[in-house]
């Protein structure tokens, strides 16, 4: 019995030694590892660490162990398009614009246009908070006579979530880089941990955009409403019988066809005017030239006043007339 007894003291007091030389070590290599952060000698190798390892280790340290998370309600992105044949579109328009501000929404966008027949067309974006939706979205569509409805759910519960962690995450991981910073001592660690801490807050100015984005889409829901008027029948026309043209239609067509004339006249004339002027302005210069230069005398010809005429001759036929 006493070897025996003897055996497992010298057993018990050997584990309790190596036991108590591990929580040794161990104690020893965290004190130094916080004396070196303190000296700020490793201060960049600590963040960089902690960036490779991950930033989820806060959070996940912050949560209780066995403890279930708190429930979260549902986020769902809600959107719909309504196409609406309405008799009046800027009526219907502003009970739409009315609609949304009762509900405690705004209007998003706006478009109207107006075709060549003289038909207007609206489109429209409202937001409207969510409990309010299907209300809105009732009186909408009995506004005129629907043609078209499109409407979409979609539900981001996983990633509101996931975004508001990381965001908890990154705030935590920067406000530890800063606490490095203010125990850094050489200029190196210091330029090292302001990039570090610069890439962080940049990061968690983007989670922060992301949360922003997603609380406006799962607050209000978004409602394209398209509005427009029916078509318009054209108008019947009575033709009358053509029993040929009457005295009107033939004085009708003859002014018109002397004013043609005219006009065709005139045309000619303006387009003559220009040579007719220049040619004036050539037969001025001649006459006056003409009536400047020397007249040449003219040679003096014999005229039948100074010479006798020879007396007349009777001819035969003459003779005989007389003779009878």
């Amino acid at each position: 019995m006493r070897p025996a007894r003897a055996l497992a003291a010298v057993l018990l007091i050997s584990s309790i030694a190596v036991s108590g030389c591990g929580a040794t070590g161990d104690t020893g290599g965290s004190s130094s590892d916080h004396k070196a952060a303190a000296r700020g000698g490793s201060a960049a190798d600590t963040a960089g660490r902690e960036a490779a390892t991950g930033s989820g280790s806060a959070s996940d340290a912050k949560q209780p162990a066995g403890k279930a998370p708190a429930p979260v309600a549902n986020k769902i992105i809600r959107t719909a398009e309504l196409t609406v044949q309405v008799k009046d579109t800027e009526k219907a328009l502003n009970d739409a614009r009315t609609a949304a501000t009762d509900a405690g929404g705004f209007v998003g966008r706006e478009s109207t246009e107006r075709d060549g027949s003289g038909q207007v067309r609206s489109t429209v974006v409202l937001r409207v908070p969510q409990d309010r939706y299907d209300e809105v979205l009732m009186g909408l569509q009995g506004s005129g006579k629907l043609l078209g409805r499109k409407a979409d759910a979609k539900d981001v519960t996983d990633q509101v979530v996931d975004v508001k962690s990381r965001i908890a995450s990154q705030r935590a991981s920067v406000a530890r880089v800063r606490k490095l910073m203010d125990q850094a001592d050489r200029l190196t660690d210091v330029v090292s941990l302001e990039g570090e801490l610069s890439t962080r807050e940049s990061q968690l100015d983007s989670l922060l955009a992301q949360q922003a984005s997603l609380r406006d889409r799962t607050d209000l829901a978004t409602i394209t409403l398209n509005l427009s008027e029916p078509d318009r029948a054209p108008k019947a026309r009575t033709e009358k019988k053509d029993d040929g043209p009457g005295i009107l239609d033939a004085l009708s067509g003859g002014w018109n066809a002397f004013v043609a004339v005219l006009e065709w006249i005139a045309i000619a004339v303006a387009a003559v005017a220009p040579f007719a002027a220049v040619l004036a302005v050539f037969c001025v210069i001649w006459r006056w030239l003409r009536r400047r230069l020397p007249r040449r005398r003219k040679p003096v010809t014999a005229s039948w006043g100074n010479v006798p005429r020879p007396a007349h001759v009777p001819s035969q036929e003459e003779e005989a007339r007389e003779e009878s």
